[in-house]
């Protein structure tokens, strides 16, 4: 799947050495999740669990995913031996597209420096290739977005999905 987005990155399956950059984009991600859409009660919670044990354990199932289907997860690597992440996108594996019934896009995020690039937008098309690999329930591919991320919503909308339900919650 080596595919440039242009000459300073490239978008390839995860690898072994990509587990540090990685989670330095997870952290931008959960971060950004809390910022700017729910006020400092969200931002501190999601700032909360991203603990050593958080790290340990969702570093894990990515590598559980990744044995499964490697394609699943996918970054894109800075040109060169730095290992500098511009981005990643996580599908979930097949195994739970019975979870919606249908190819889960679970995370995609670009560091802030990346955005503009079209490195999103080469991230999108290897989760679209990912998921029409899939033996799928439903011919589709979901994600939940926040509903105060206008940025977000914009781009997913761009690239075809569509409002098809509303996700609640519940603390426990």
């Amino acid at each position: 799947m080596d595919e440039s987005t242009d000459a300073d990155v490239t978008v390839r399956p995860y690898a072994d050495g990509d587990a540090d950059a990685l989670w330095s984009l997870k952290r931008g991600f959960e971060t950004g999740l809390g910022a700017g859409t729910g006020g400092e009660a969200k931002a501190a919670a999601y700032e909360a669990k991203l603990t050593g044990e958080y790290r340990a354990r969702w570093l894990d199932w990515v590598d559980r995913c990744v044995d499964e289907q490697p394609e699943t997860v996918t970054v894109a690597a800075a040109s060169g031996d730095d290992g500098d992440l511009a981005g990643y996108v996580f599908v979930l594996p097949e195994s739970l597209s019975f979870v919606w019934d249908a190819a889960v896009l679970n995370e995609i995020y670009v560091a802030p420096a990346s955005r503009g690039t079209g490195v999103a937008d080469d991230l999108m098309s290897a989760a679209v290739a990912t998921a029409r690999a899939q033996d799928l329930p439903l011919d589709r591919l979901v994600l939940d977005v926040d509903g105060e991320n206008d940025r977000a919503k914009a781009f997913y909308e761009r690239h075809g999905f569509a409002h098809w339900g509303e996700m609640v919650a519940r603390d426990l």
